[in-house]
């Protein structure tokens, strides 16, 4: 029995998610574990720390994270799965192997010397982009980063595992690989944070970030990589590597620029505003990477098969995707300007995120929510253009449109001094701006936008929006507080509240009824947007089915490849 349970459980993980369909799933369902953990984390930072010290943590990230961006995710997506793919699809899977050698051991040294020098010059490194901060937090910050180095090197490590093992449609196991990250940040910082401070969850990121790569390493032996010391750099694989990623590189590199800016700008706004904006950005993180990361990575094999040879059904598949991402995130990103201040009081709140912090980055919440379906399918067009093996033109419209969003924040920041949540304005726009720009030049490929994709998106938004009004109406009419404030002036002619007014309102100074008011809401929401996609006969409604159906009963089936 023990060797059937053993053997079922590892067929389990091993398992291939040869639909796209399967393959989002278990990525939506390990990104969304992630991503609760994430807030749990969140939520644990805010219990031990002020924002004013969570400004210099998440102000560390910066530089360190910025080298790994560059190197990895400038490389995996547009360069380096293609690349693989194509060598296993060729069943050439011994020059993939040696290919994927040398470009982990290229993308090392690089490494090396770019942590070399933040080592050495990290202090006046973020003397430039956070000048708001005192010479003390400047020194924390810096001290920080350097430790954050060491996590960087294992993400390298890691995600270039991720790439084979998705590459070989094995989902699971890289999904896994994340909340073994917030874990790391989570005990450590709860078992240590008396003893080392700030110091406390910085530590737990390279713990994390260990077990992020090291559960990754069986599945990978297994499928057949060993590790060698190899540098070819003129093997045909590695140049088309470099040749493809070189501007997505180039992209991620004027990304950072923009996330430098946004450290930049949120220094001057206040020492806390780093914390508000970092705490809003995971939160409208969910649904773009339940939605939008999940579906485009497991999209990107099956588009670059289909690219290859199969262009109705590359369009097919594409045309599907794209209503479904509109379909789950427009109401999402409603949901969530709609609740934001339950949201972020049940994430955060604590004894040092005092309410200020919580209108603060309600309202920068707010301001993300209009971009967040934008966001969503920027990463399923980008990877549609890598499917058919176009870099340069994402590039240029993403560094164009973070020139537009780091203007606006410093117009709204620099000129017209508006708090933090102007700067996540500037971010959504931008996004919806390099959105529109992405599908206009795609559809001159595939020509996929039409008359009856603009009306469903128009049925979408009118439903989203009806059932995010009656959600707001609910969630004033059931909160006591609100009555309270609207009923205040009674206390002026000696009278107070009826007695039997708790029976029908919820008091959300207690968590319990905090949570209860939520779901009430939530639920009353998604009836609403469910009759009206129903009033409007959206085919997209069978999806809901198919989730739960995928998630009560995980068996994998595999038809041909495609969302349907």
């Amino acid at each position: 029995m023990w060797k059937s349970l053993l053997k079922n459980g590892s067929d389990f993980l091993t398992r291939q998610q040869k639909n796209i369909f399967s393959a989002a799933v278990v990525i939506m369902l390990m990104i969304a574990a992630s991503r609760v953990l994430g807030l749990v984390r969140n939520r644990v930072l805010a219990h031990f720390f002020t924002a004013e010290e969570l400004s210099l943590y998440f102000a560390a990230f910066r530089l360190p994270e910025t080298i790994f961006e560059v190197l990895i995710f400038g490389t995996l997506a547009s360069a380096f799965i293609p690349t693989f793919t194509s060598y296993l699809s060729k069943n050439q899977e011994k020059e993939a192997w040696y290919v994927m050698n040398a470009a982990v051991n290229i993308a090392l040294t690089f490494f090396l010397f770019l942590a070399a020098f933040l080592l050495i010059f990290s202090n006046p490194l973020y003397r430039i982009i956070a000048p708001g901060f005192s010479p003390n937090q400047i020194a924390t910050t810096a001290n920080l980063a350097r430790v954050l180095i060491l996590a960087q090197a294992f993400f390298i490590l890691s995600y270039f595992l991720t790439a084979v093992l998705e590459s070989f449609q094995r989902f699971l196991i890289p999904a896994l690989s994340p909340p073994f990250y917030n874990l790391g940040i989570i005990l450590t910082t709860v078992f240590l944070a008396k003893k080392l401070g700030i110091y406390a969850p910085t530590l737990g990121a390279v713990i994390g970030a260990f077990f992020h790569f090291l559960i990754q390493i069986p599945l990978a032996f297994h499928l057949g990589f060993r590790p060698h010391f190899i540098f070819d750099f003129n093997h045909p694989g590695v140049k088309k590597i470099g040749k493809m990623a070189i501007p997505r590189i180039v992209e991620l590199s004027f990304l950072q620029i923009s996330k430098g800016a946004e450290l930049f700008l949120a220094s001057l706004v206040s020492s806390g505003a780093y914390t508000y904006y970092t705490f809003a950005n995971s939160l409208q993180l969910l649904p773009v990477g339940l939605f939008g990361t999940s579906i485009a990575k497991a999209a990107l094999p099956s588009l670059s098969y289909q690219a290859a040879g199969e262009k109705k059904e590359f369009k097919k598949t594409f045309y599907s995707l794209f209503r479904q991402i509109i379909f789950l995130t427009l109401p999402l990103s409603v949901f969530l300007a709609a609740l934001r201040i339950p949201l972020v009081r049940l994430a955060f709140g604590a004894a040092n995120f005092t309410w200020e912090s919580t209108v603060q980055t309600g309202l920068a919440l707010s301001a993300f929510c209009l971009g967040i379906t934008a966001q969503s399918l920027i990463y399923l067009l980008t990877r549609a253009f890598y499917a058919l093996h176009d870099t340069k033109t994402p590039v240029k419209i993403s560094i164009l449109a973070m020139f537009l969003g780091i203007l606006m924040g410093a117009i709204f920041i620099l000129i017209l001094k508006l708090p933090i949540w102007s700067l996540a304005l500037a971010f959504s726009l931008s996004s919806l701006f390099q959105a529109f720009l992405l599908i206009c030049f795609l559809n001159k490929e595939v020509d996929f936008f039409s008359k009856e994709l603009i009306i469903f998106i128009i049925k979408i938004a009118f439903s989203s929006l009806t059932s995010g009004g009656i959600m707001f109406f609910f969630l004033k009419i059931l909160d006591r507080s609100a009555w309270d404030k609207k009923l205040s002036f009674l206390g002026k002619f000696g009278l107070a509240l009826p007695v039997t007014f708790d029976r029908f309102v919820l008091d959300t100074r207690y968590t319990v009824n905090l949570i209860y008011l939520t779901i009430i809401v939530c639920l009353i929401g998604l009836a609403v947007y469910i009759f009206m996609i129903g009033v409007f006969k959206i085919p997209e409604i069978k999806i809901f089915a198919r989730l739960l159906t995928k998630i009560t009963r995980p068996k994998i089936i595999s038809p041909p490849v495609s969302w349907e």
